[in-house]
């Protein structure tokens, strides 16, 4: 979906930037790339962006979830979260920062109140904060959705209705507005969490193991807690130093330490982010793993926010807060019949596409329009209400068959304000669904009216390749998932054959739509359900009125399983055979596997590498094991394909983010993207959400009584391991567009991505360091690198990229990178090192392409030497250090996850 906001300067420059392409490209380019052009600006501009207006935050969207009930306490309890937490996040940043205008979005089941306005481009979909039932039983730790690295920004805060209704979960998460301060660091800075989950301790050697925190001067007890709910200290397992499984740090309620808002925001106390003076760099955490061993507040302080911020003299003042509800979608298609659309077969696809959104996207109750447009624009008919198939029908024989005549764009979105303002008072909320190819040279001189009409604009646009409007239009509700979406050139008498899995949690109003470019009758159809049911294209139906197209609608819930289609051409030439495949969710309360696509950037500028990001999940569970393949296609040449690994460029491996670098450019220009996700029942699974707000166990309070909080509630591995089946999903990701790629051959500029997970362990009988890690590639993650440089310290500082190379060098002449994503380990005696026991040597990995281009220092590993007191097992083989039975690990590894 593309919603336009676009402002003057903004229009200027991309006038500016399209003159300079328009000169660089023949003559049916340059018409194409206009509008595309004019997307990529619409793209950048969608959703919703916080700004910051002299330390304010202003439109930050909170939406609740449609399925949520209807209850008032939710939205006055966010009214006062977001009110405290601004108090709290003026002090934590030292009066430079708090929350200003908050927009929340209540469900259209809600009850209507006269103080709900209408919905204009927000949406739930883009909101910085959701509000939303966990999908298992359990499960009301906020958390934040990160997919970048330190200092990058967040997807959203995910709360519970329970969360932010419950009183009693205040004891386990702190009081909510500090929760959301928290959270909302994690949001907008790209900071982490200061504790462990996974590595809730670690050694330090001669003195007693610590709790993973930040500052190391929060204080509390190191407690058991016995089934009977008795508590005793813990005991300290000998062989790695560390408190045995089951140990709770308990805090005092009562704290001097003034930090850190990253690790425990619910003392009383803590007001302050770490920062450079009490930051803990011995801990175990995200934080130091991922930024290096910086302080929270040293991340803030480089954000763009803090740049252009400065310290407030006066008390902030209260946030305000706008109401908005979504309402019965209004929509009118603007389908340009301009002669221009006569080529490459596009007025046919065209109908292709707005009858698919006609007869099985537009959601029952909606109202529809449809105007055409070439030199002039015709309101074909106002809005009807879609209050059966009958109207679906009746609105799908109104599409246009024919193309001549100028373009006007703008002379089509006008009549479309129009066909609204005919109904309703304004445009603000309305959706106008924009078919087009863009050849028009006037499309600016409506920008403006554009931007102020409050309207979201959906735009497709049929350029002269194979179609992808039908995927694009199926995108357009969250209420339809895509199957299968596949377009081929099929020479004369071959087939298209492929198999689509449809699991049992989707099924309901399942279609297969297949189209064709050239021949008046249909191509060959054999469709095979999963217990082997036969349907041919005789039981598909065909349109009077679009001969090129064919529908079968499945009756109730599709079975569920592997679904075989042949589509054979039968025509006399070679044409363009498309398959779409569409469903809906087979049940209001077992959510289905989805997949979500983005880029890490709309514009992007060459030499910089495009990360490719494909969030899987059921609900709100993360799944992993999917197969997931991105499509990127250019503007011209052929498309290229590549795997998303769940181990790739995001931070977190078994995340369900699956993620790539994409490097391999074909000149300047927009690129589309396809992701599609196959997932097969003996190798997905689900999994628990990794990064949480921490559950505090208990507090010791001021009479030295120990008040522990309820265990945490978990969900059983029975639960979390429900049965997935196969699956298929494919989904539209939008669009980039590429600048600045020099003429020719350009040379090798990309270097090896950075390592995020090095690890390392003591071998303690043969007195050597084994380090491990996945290999990164020659061009980020693709290919084989050159060479690694390892280096050690004794402080993790100098293993920063700025003192990296000054550090101790080890030696790794015998070691030779493997291919991209492949595991890695280098085992080595270090020299001159003093086996003293607590001592902790620190270490970092970098890599070297065959063109010297160097890539980042990794994370930093740490390792302590301990002096067990238990004699180690003898190891017959311990020379050979694959030999699994020869490590004894007596080192912790630093920030591991």
């Amino acid at each position: 979906m593309h919603t336009i906001a676009l402002g003057p300067k903004a229009a200027k420059e991309l006038g500016r930037h399209y003159k300079r392409l328009l000169s660089e490209a023949k003559m049916l380019l340059k018409r194409s790339l206009l509008l595309l052009l004019m997307l990529q600006l619409l793209h950048v501009m969608t959703g919703t962006k916080v700004k910051v207006n002299n330390g304010g935050f202003e439109d930050i969207i909170v939406a609740i979830n449609p399925e949520v009930p209807e209850d008032q306490k939710i939205v006055d309890s966010i009214k006062d979260m977001m009110k405290d937490g601004s108090t709290y996040l003026f002090t934590a940043t030292k009066q430079r920062f708090y929350f200003k205008s908050v927009k929340i979005i209540i469900p259209q089941t809600w009850t209507t109140r006269t103080e709900y306005r209408r919905l204009t481009t927000e949406s739930y979909e883009k909101a910085d904060v959701i509000v939303a039932k966990p999908y298992q039983k359990y499960g009301d730790e906020p958390y934040t959705l990160q997919y970048g690295g330190c200092g990058q920004k967040g997807r959203y805060i995910h709360f519970t209705p329970n969360f932010l209704t419950n009183d009693k979960l205040i004891d386990y998460y702190g009081p909510r507005g500090r929760a959301f301060v928290h959270e909302w660091a994690h949001l907008r800075w790209g900071v982490f969490d200061e504790y462990n989950k996974d590595a809730p301790f670690y050694s330090t050697g001669k003195s007693k193991p610590q709790a993973t925190r930040c500052s190391a001067g929060i204080t509390g007890s190191y407690l058991f807690q016995s089934s009977t709910g008795k508590t005793r200290p813990c005991k300290i397992e000998h062989r790695t130093g560390l408190y045995e499984t089951g140990c709770h740090f308990v805090p005092q309620r009562q704290q001097s330490a003034i930090a850190s808002i990253m690790y425990m925001q619910s003392l009383p106390s803590v007001t302050q982010f770490c920062d450079k003076s009490n930051h803990n760099i011995e801990a175990t955490n995200l934080q130091n793993k991922l930024c290096n061993y910086r302080s929270t507040w040293e991340v803030i302080m480089d954000s763009a926010d803090f740049a252009s911020s400065s310290p407030i003299a006066t008390p902030p003042p209260t946030p305000t807060f706008s109401l908005l509800q979504a309402q019965v979608r209004v929509v009118c298609l603007v389908l340009d019949v301009s002669g221009s659309m006569g080529g490459h077969d596009r007025i046919n696809r065209l109908r292709q596409a707005a009858e698919l959104f006609l007869l099985q996207i537009i959601e029952k109750d909606s109202w529809v329009g449809i105007v055409t447009f070439n030199g002039a624009a015709t309101t074909v008919i106002g809005l009807q209400q879609i209050v059966s198939d009958s109207v679906r029908k009746s609105l799908a024989n109104l599409l246009p068959t024919k193309a001549d005549g100028g373009t006007n764009i703008c002379s089509g979105v006008r009549a479309g304000f129009q066909v609204f303002v005919n109904k309703y008072a304004s445009t603000e909320g309305c959706e106008i669904v924009l078919l087009t190819d863009g050849e028009d040279s006037g499309i600016g001189s409506c920008f403006t009216e554009v931007q102020r009409s409050g309207s979201i604009i959906h735009t497709i646009a049929l350029g002269p390749s194979a179609a992808k409007e039908l995927e694009k239009m199926a995108d357009m509700t969250e209420f339809f998932l895509q199957l299968e979406s596949k377009s081929e050139s099929i020479g004369i008498s071959h087939w298209m054959d492929g198999v689509v899995s449809i699991d049992k949690s989707v099924g309901k109003d399942t279609f297969f739509v297949v189209t064709w470019s050239l021949s008046t009758s249909p191509p060959t159809i054999i469709l095979t359900s999963p217990k082997g049911k036969r349907y041919t294209q005789a039981e598909f139906v065909i349109d009077k009125t679009n001969v090129r197209l064919a529908r079968l609608k499945i009756d109730g819930t599709a079975e569920a399983g592997d679904w075989a289609y042949s589509i054979q051409n039968t025509h006399n030439t070679a044409q363009v055979i498309s398959l779409t495949i569409t469903t809906r969710a087979a049940s209001l309360t077992e959510p289905p596997v989805t997949v979500k696509p983005y880029l890490s950037k709309d514009s992007n500028t060459y030499p910089n590498p495009l990360i490719i990001y494909a969030e899987v999940s059921q609900g709100f569970l993360p799944v992993i094991g999917a197969k997931v393949i991105a499509t990127v296609e250019p503007a011209s040449g052929a498309p290229e394909m590549l795997e998303l690994f769940d181990n790739g460029a995001d931070i977190l491996k078994h995340d369900g983010i699956y993620s790539r670098y994409f490097t391999s450019f074909k000149g300047n220009g927009r690129y589309n993207l396809k992701v599609r996700v196959q997932g097969q029942e003996k190798t997905v699974r689900r999994v628990r959400r990794q990064s949480q707000a921490m559950y505090v166990p208990g507090y010791i309070e001021d009479d030295g009584e120990v008040h522990m909080n309820p265990p945490r509630p978990e969900v059983s591995e029975d639960e979390l391991q429900a049965h997935l089946g196969n699956f298929s999903r494919v989904t539209s990701g939008g669009s980039f567009v590429e600048e600045n790629i020099p003429p020719g051959t350009p040379p090798d500029v990309f270097p090896p991505c950075k390592i995020i997970d090095l690890e390392v362990v003591l071998i303690d009988d043969v007195h050597e360091f084994l380090l491990s890690w996945t290999a990164p590639g020659d061009d980020y993650d693709v290919g084989t690198a050159e060479r690694y440089e390892i280096k050690m310290s004794e402080d993790p500082l100098e293993l920063r990229d700025a003192t990296f190379q000054s550090a101790t060098s080890v030696n790794t002449s015998s070691l030779t990178p493997a291919a991209a994503g492949t595991k890695q380990s280098f085992q080595f005696k270090p020299e001159n090192i003093a086996k003293e026991n607590g001592r902790t040597i620190y270490f970092a990995i970098r890599a070297i392409d065959k063109s010297n281009n160097v890539g980042e220092v990794s994370n930093i590993a740490r390792a302590t030497l301990l002096r067990s007191p238990l004699p180690s097992p003898p190891h017959p083989n311990h020379a050979n250090p694959n030999h699994a039975n020869n490590i004894t690990l007596i080192a912790m590894i630093a920030a591991y996850l």
